[in-house]
């Protein structure tokens, strides 16, 4: 079996940083390239509420949930307690709320273990792992392996439970201070954290989401919505690798490389997709500021891209439009193709299908 592995104090000593220095301007101006895009956006939380919840559906992905944007947004729009995959879709609307909720808190605390933990505590609230003392560092050794595989099989043994009172400390204290390298510093913390594994579960998870609060921490980013899991799940076994490569034969610089990379190749996918959802606002505003004539446009056009998926209960609870003004819009956005539904009588789902298809 192999023996537990205890990462090295923070900051990292002799970094070859030669070997990736070609890559830090890149991946700092894709995403300087971002945040200039961000700070054009009037509503960004209004915005960019869809490219979030793709973000939960990838990173819980990476886990092994199986939940796509679609499905998540149907089970919202119409909650089934039998409806299929509902534990994935459970775990990733708490991915989705404990983000939005340790930004709340990491304005006021800062970005501490504090938060961290809150997270953690609202990730695995009523879904697998619940038992697992939620929102508490381990009291006790785990191992890391394909599910099923016996001790012998183990990939990775992380720190012991004692030890990570220490760890975590240190890594907060590093993530206050400021190395070379603001991009090199947020690979390090990430790598650092799942090493250190604090949690029974949900460690990838927090480490993922500790990504976006790290840049909004730092003032890197106007707004905390750098997601970087669709490049992470499309290379998963390249990421593990990276990260068990540090473990075993102390090879930082390899995933510094790797990290440097995934920051440049999904900040331009993160700007088209920015850039087309901004386009469509612009240009649903104008269609249905026409089609409506209604005092109500803007909040129509909020309410769509806050839940692209819903019934007309969420539509006129979002909205906060009268009820009869309300059914009439819902009729009149359908009848122009704004809008689609599936027609049922009974629970009616409406589908903004132009912004699904650009988050997707």
């Amino acid at each position: 079996m192999k023996n537990s592995y205890t990462p090295k104090n923070l900051p990292i000593e002799n970094l070859k940083w030669e070997s990736f220095v070609h890559l830090i301007g890149k991946a700092n101006a894709e995403i300087a390239r971002f945040d200039g895009l961000l700070q054009t956006i009037p509503n960004p939380s209004v915005l960019l509420s869809p490219l979030a919840t793709n973000e939960a559906v990838l990173s819980s992905r990476i886990e092994g949930t199986q939940a796509t944007l679609k499905e998540v947004l149907e089970y919202e729009a119409n909650p089934q307690k039998e409806a299929k995959k509902y534990e994935d879709i459970q775990e990733v609307i708490n991915y989705r709320k404990a983000l939005k909720e340790t930004i709340d808190e990491m304005e006021k605390f800062s970005l501490s273990t504090r938060v961290i933990k809150k997270a953690h505590e609202i990730l695995l609230q009523g879904v697998r792992g619940a038992n697992k003392d939620r929102g508490n560092f381990r009291r006790q050794q785990v191992f890391i392996g394909k599910s099923g595989a016996t001790i012998e099989q183990v990939t990775y043994v992380p720190p012991s439970a004692e030890k990570i009172s220490d760890l975590m400390s240190n890594l907060e204290k590093y993530i206050h201070s400021d190395d070379k390298d603001l991009l090199v510093q947020l690979a390090i913390v990430h790598a650092q954290f799942e090493m250190i594994h604090p949690f029974m579960d949900g460690n990838g998870r927090v480490g993922r989401m500790m990504l976006p609060l790290f840049l909004y921490f730092k003032k890197a980013i106007f707004y905390p919505s750098f997601y970087l899991s669709e490049y992470l799940e499309s290379h998963r076994d390249e990421y593990y690798r990276a990260l068990l490569d540090i473990s075993e034969n102390n090879n930082w610089e390899g995933w510094i490389t790797f990290f440097l990379q995934a920051v440049a190749e999904q900040s331009k996918e993160n700007i088209a997709k920015a850039k087309k959802i901004i386009n469509l606002y612009g240009l649903k505003k104008q269609r249905i500021t026409e089609l409506t004539k209604s005092q109500f446009s803007i909040k129509i056009l909020d309410a769509l891209f806050v839940m692209p998926i819903f019934q007309s209960g969420d539509f006129i609870k979002i909205s906060k439009i009268p009820r009869d003004s309300a059914f009439k819009l819902l009729r009149k956005l359908e009848e122009n193709q704004v809008i689609v539904s599936n027609n049922k009588k009974k629970n009616r789902l409406y589908f903004f299908r132009k912004l699904l298809d650009i988050v997707k």
